[in-house]
């Protein structure tokens, strides 16, 4: 298959998962609840880092984290008192649990008594490889950071694929009028983001020669989006809608 044939395939793919329907199977749907740009920004933070395991499972728990911050994330976060912090305990998801979740409220509430929003968080650095090690050094930056829960944020540093992260990029950063992806942040460029890649990702983008690299890590997620941007030079991570959909399907 030519490069010509293989655009018109994943174009069609794109198109076919690229909408509304897509939201209500999808842990993006947590986000779309909400209308606020702080609101989403949390929101799509939690589900995107939540998201491993089975959607359905992924999707209670993140509504389950919702309700326990009383549908009002970024309020929540910035005024909450400590006695407030009770309803966040005993929550757990895979091996993300309470104490994981207080350290991330804590490092929300520093950030938004700062900033206006997590976009700048993820500004730091020439490549997006610099940027998402930053992000991590910064993110776990407070004094009382605890060593467990390091390991919920990936980082190129360590070779990951960090394909939570990147998908939560590609949600607020793609725009294209049809209604999935948000498109909140201006600042980074759709072109900048690097494709996540999970085991559906992989089944897909491997026969088609999109993926060659035996290990799924960092370089691989570099050498799926490289080939990505020759069918799409502005856009590639678009195809995430391609190959994830196809693979779920199958």
């Amino acid at each position: 298959m030519n490069i010509a044939q293989l655009r018109r395939q994943l174009d069609a793919q794109y198109l076919r998962y690229n909408r509304p329907e897509f939201i209500q199977n999808d842990p993006i749907q947590i986000p779309h609840r909400f209308t606020q740009r702080q609101d989403i920004e949390i929101a799509a933070l939690f589900a995107a880092l939540l998201a491993w395991g089975q959607r359905p499972t992924i999707i209670n728990k993140c509504n389950e984290l919702m309700r326990r911050m009383d549908d009002a994330p970024h309020q929540f976060i910035t005024q909450h008192q400590d006695e407030d912090l009770k309803k966040l305990l005993g929550f757990c998801h895979r091996t993300f649990c309470d104490t994981d979740l207080l350290y991330f409220v804590h490092f929300l509430r520093h950030w938004y008594g700062q900033h206006e929003s997590l976009e700048t968080a993820f500004l730091v650095g020439h490549s997006q490889r610099e940027r998402l090690i930053n992000f991590h050094q910064h993110f776990f930056s407070l004094p009382d950071a605890p060593q467990r829960t390091r390991k919920h944020v990936a980082t190129p540093a360590r070779k990951s694929a960090c394909k939570r992260v990147n998908m939560y990029l590609r949600w607020l950063v793609r725009r294209d009028g049809h209604g999935v992806d948000f498109g909140l942040w201006t600042r980074l460029s759709p072109v900048d983001l690097i494709m996540p890649i999970d085991l559906h990702v992989e089944r897909q983008a491997r026969p088609l020669g999109l993926l060659t690299r035996k290990l799924v890590d960092w370089e691989a997620a570099e050498e799926l989006t490289a080939n990505l941007r020759l069918l799409d030079p502005t856009d590639p991570v678009k195809y995430d809608f391609a190959l994830f959909g196809a693979g779920v399907d199958k």
